[in-house]
Order: C-alpha cells, then structure tokens, then sequence
C-alpha cells in the first residue's frame, strides 16, 4: 500500500497506523483522510491483524482538519469534503478489529472526532482535547461522543469549544489512562499486543456488542448477548484457551 501522509507496521497481529505530517502537526488534509479510510478498510480485512493502534506519536496527534484547504471550501460544492472525512471516520468506528487511540499531544477539532471513532484511548500527560468546530461556526459531531461521556457533559464539550488536557479528559471518562509525557506508545502496544492475542471473533463480535446495545431495551440487550455467548461457549477454541488457564494456574503464574 502506496502511504504519504500515513506509516503502518504490523507485528504481534497489531497494526500500529501513524499519522505522519509533523510540518502541518499532523493535519487532516483531504489527502491525509482518503488514506486514512483506505487503510482501516484494508486493516478489516488484513487475516494477521486482531487489534488497530492509531497515532500521532509522541509530540501530537492531530490539529485537526487543515484550515488552509477549509478555507477554499464552498457550500454549494462542500459534498465531496463531507463524504470524505465522514468515510474516514466510520472506517475506524466501524473498522472489525478493535482500535486504541494512543494520544501523545493536542487532539482537537477533527483530531478529536478521529479519537471518538477509536474504541478505547490512551493518552499521554502532553494530550490535550477539543471540539473547537463551534469556535469556526460548524457543528460538532456529538454522537458517539455522548455514548462514552454522557450526553450532559457532550454537550459541555461541543458547546464551549474548551480544551481539556489529558486529566479532565481521563476524569470524565474520556480516556481510559494517562501515562507519563513520552512513555505513552511503549504501554499502550503492550496493551494492545496483549489483546491480539485473544480470539479475533470474540474481539470483532465484543466490538459489534458495543454498538448494537446502545439500540436495545434491557430485555433485547439481555438476550443478544444471551445467544452471542452460546455462539462461543463450548467451542474447540474456547476449551483449548480454559486448558491453558487452567495449566497456568497450576504452576502458578
């Protein structure tokens, strides 16, 4: 796969995605965003990959849309935009395998949304993050936001346009740990390498369960996740892994 804007290495059935635009911090140009739903379509597909990690590395992870295209943006010609960034998007929220946000600086506007479609977020104590969207006179996109949030303190976030360092992002919720300035992408690929490691359909259908349940009352939601575990519960591939519990208990590690 031909990358510009885009570095990717897959090792341990993890595909660690970079986005590498240092000179702009990591802008997202109509260019940057077609690799980007190129390539998580292309990770859905990959057999050697279980888990997706997206970054910006260690400095940042992106500053947003790039204004300097926005500006030249006309309404009555914006289609072509809005479909692009809305299918890079959905390939992450949608993507089959599982993917970690690992935040190392400023996520904002764009950034941010690209932060939102990722199933779990690690950041780093430099991470700073943002719907600035309202600042400029555009709506924010508050869904799934207030699905991990909750939709009093989403609306906290796309109506203020405030930035919210790594701290209050973890505190409401929004990430799942900080770690120290530049130690952020070692642990987060443990994590992550610890994860690929697991079945790839349990891990693809827990992702699925995610977003089917939020459209279920409690009796439909009880009963998906009833036949999605008889889907797997006796399996050749779920004894095989309680044998290797069971034997690792044994010497007691």
């Amino acid at each position: 796969m031909d990358l510009q804007y885009l570095k990717l290495s897959v090792e341990d059935r993890v595909a660690l995605v970079t986005i590498h635009r240092p000179e702009k911090r990591n802008a997202l140009s109509p260019e940057v965003l077609e690799e980007i739903a190129i390539l998580f379509e292309s990770i859905s597909r990959m057999p050697e990959v279980n888990v997706a990690v997206l970054t910006g590395g260690e400095t940042y992870f992106s500053a947003g849309f790039d204004l300097n295209f926005i500006r030249t943006i006309k309404k009555e010609s914006n289609e072509a935009f809005t479909g692009l960034f809305h299918r890079a998007y959905r390939a992450i929220l949608f993507c089959s395998r599982p993917v970690i946000a690992a935040v190392g600086g400023p996520a904002i506007a764009g950034g941010f949304d690209l932060t939102m479609m990722c199933d779990i977020r690690y950041a780093s104590e430099r991470a700073k993050f943002g719907q600035r969207e309202i600042v400029l006179s555009l709506t924010p996109i508050l869904d799934p936001l207030w699905r991990i949030i909750g939709l009093g303190r989403a609306k906290e976030v796309a109506l203020t346009g405030r930035i919210y360092d790594a701290a209050e992002a973890e505190k409401m919720g929004y990430v799942s740990r900080v770690f120290p300035d530049g130690g952020l992408l070692e642990p987060v690929m443990d994590i992550a390498r610890n994860m690929a490691a697991f079945d790839k359909d349990v891990l693809r259908e827990t992702k699925q369960l995610g977003h089917t349940l939020l459209n279920q009352d409690m009796d439909g939601a009880m009963k998906i996740q009833e036949w999605l575990f008889r889907t797997y519960i006796g399996t050749d591939e779920t004894r095989r892994r309680i044998d290797g519990l069971l034997e690792s208990l044994k010497k007691g590690k």
